[in-house]
């Protein structure tokens, strides 16, 4: 009798101490968030992306307007997205990154997602709490919730493992009540048995319903999130996301061991999660998890999707609040309907730091061709120019004290490289690349183009280059898209003659130093700093005085 007693107000006492220290732990854990929370207001987040599990959200719609990856790569866009990301949650990461992918073809989308980022506009306290619900979602399993609606789930496992599975947690504790009132060998060796096989199938199963199972405990958090958010969040779908919550309330009744679980995973950093951890091998409850409710979570995949889409939405408009609060400038853009014309005054590149802004005024029937010498900020500068396309018909900011455009289509030829496994040339992969941009850049496109081409034909020699390269750019501005094109042949802007405005980059020698201010100007590039450049970085001084010799020359005999 004494030895029951002493084993009860063991246990009492164990949890009572746990209990106080989750309760110290998770007080720990939220003042620990929001210090990280109002530490990064306005700054860009230095961290660690698993791009793989950002773009699963993504990559599992099929949308028509996505950009290639040829143009993601052109753009930078993932170093962007890490720039503009300051969400707190991985389904918001899932969603921003979505749709910075993913340009806007009306406009009146684009006015209706800034007018919710206006209605967030509150005092910082406000926003905070908000911050602090979001961070609940923050766990790597949370990139998982995706998967629970964009495809229905089938039951991989054989129903003998499902009859197992339900049986074997029953099993244990009964051997282990029979082995602490009679000792009895055979029993301990069938419960050694059974812990081991149970075991074995945890981590045999695993791969194949792992998203599934880690995904469940973080709809628990997503529900409790929505409920939240709802609260203090207004939105244009309000009764939507209110029958959605209500009809989850009842899958959340059902899944009472995934919403225990979804508790512990909120804090997934303390003791009793960890404990837990121990019991959901030891008596499956992943595979168990997995049978009890995957028709369940089928028959409420589209509400889901709302719950998903409001919580995530609303991280990402937090966080756009939070990057226009962090630029050195910002504008809305403004879309012209009628004028096909391009403004754009004080654009800057967001990623490099105190980056000198420049402006551009130019119009369809007008291409702008940029020469400049070698490190001048040409390249940069065109890259911006779609990187600002991109903002401003996305999350509906530019980094530019005026954008005024037409909706564009993005189209680059930036990082053309030999492909090796195609027998491409590099000329022929650059070729291809252009040749895609001219077939979507016709005259009865409804929606023109912003074409965007550093150093076009550069893999061919001289005369084809430039021949080949004025007339890709006159085809391009007689079909009335605005094009924008860097190069070294200067030949090109004689051929061009009215058809493009002529800019340069160019840079002043400081003793023995190249000293670019980055801002540009009109006319043509007047040096060459190619030769200087392997001056400064220590070339050998013959070296460098020959090739000056040669240079005279060669401008001598082609009058160049």
């Amino acid at each position: 009798m004494f030895y029951w007693l002493f084993t009860l107000v063991f246990f009492v006492c164990a949890l009572v101490l746990i209990s106080i220290f989750n309760y110290f732990e998770k007080r720990k854990s939220v003042e620990k968030n929001l210090e990280r929370i109002r530490g990064k207001w306005g700054r860009a987040v230095n961290a660690r992306r698993n791009f793989k599990l950002i773009a699963a959200y993504l990559n599992g719609l099929d949308d028509p307007a996505r950009l290639s990856t040829a143009i993601a790569d052109d753009l930078d866009l993932n170093n962007i997205f890490n720039f503009i990301d300051r969400t707190n949650s991985k389904p918001g990461k899932q969603y921003l990154y979505k749709k910075l992918f993913t340009p806007e073809t009306s406009f009146e989308n684009l006015l209706r997602f800034d007018k919710k980022v206006e209605a967030l506009n509150l005092p910082l306290p406000d926003l905070e709490l908000m911050e602090l619900d979001l961070a609940q979602l923050n766990s790597p399993d949370a990139y998982y919730l995706a998967d629970l609606f964009l495809r229905e789930h089938e039951l991989v496992l054989a129903p003998v493992i499902g009859l197992y599975v339900r049986i074997s947690g029953i099993a244990i504790i009964g051997l282990l009540i029979s082995l602490f009132v009679v000792p009895n060998p055979i029993s301990f060796i069938v419960l050694i048995a059974l812990i081991g096989g149970n075991v074995a199938l945890h981590y045999g199963t695993r791969n194949k319903i792992s998203a599934y199972t880690h995904s469940l405990p973080q709809l628990m958090i997503l529900h409790s999130v929505a409920r939240k958010l709802l609260k203090k969040v207004k939105s244009d779908r309000e009764e939507q996301i209110k029958q959605s919550i209500s009809k989850l309330s009842g899958l959340h009744r059902a899944l009472r061991l995934v919403n225990f679980e979804s508790k512990l995973a909120g804090n997934p950093e303390n003791l009793a999660y960890a404990i837990y951890k121990f019991f959901k091998v030891l008596f499956l409850l992943e595979p168990l998890m997995f049978f009890t409710s995957v028709r369940r979570v089928n028959k409420y995949r589209a509400d889901i999707e709302v719950i998903f889409n409001f919580v995530a939405e609303t991280d990402t408009l937090i966080s756009v609040l939070s990057l226009r609060a962090g630029l050195p400038h910002y504008s809305k853009p403004v879309f012209y309907t009628e004028s096909l014309k391009m403004d754009l005054t004080d654009m800057y590149h967001p990623l490099i730091y105190n980056c000198v802004p420049n402006s551009i005024h130019t119009r369809t029937d007008e291409g702008v061709l940029i020469t400049g010498s070698n490190m001048s900020g040409k390249t940069t500068f065109i890259r911006s120019i779609a990187i600002n396309t991109l903002l401003a018909e996305t999350i509906y900011t530019t980094c530019a004290r005026e954008y005024k455009a037409p909706l564009l289509k993005i189209q680059t030829s930036i990082r053309t490289t030999d492909d090796l496994g195609e027998n491409k040339s590099y000329f022929q992969a650059e070729a291809l690349s252009i040749l895609d941009i001219i077939n979507q850049c016709g005259s009865d496109e409804p929606v023109k183009s912003l074409v965007i081409i550093d150093e076009i034909f550069r893999g061919t020699n001289t005369i084809e280059r430039i021949a080949a390269a004025k007339s890709v750019l006159t085809y391009l501005t007689d079909n009335k898209n605005f094009v924008f094109v860097s190069t070294h042949d200067l030949e090109l802007a004689e051929l061009l003659d009215n058809d493009y405005a002529v800019y340069s980059f160019e840079e002043s020698v400081n003793d023995t130093r190249l000293v670019f201010d980055y801002k540009m100007k009109t006319g043509v590039l007047k040096n060459k700093n190619g030769i200087a450049i392997l001056e400064t970085i220590g070339y050998p001084e013959s070296v460098v005085e020959d090739a000056y010799i040669v240079s005279e020359e060669l401008k001598r005999k082609y009058s160049y």
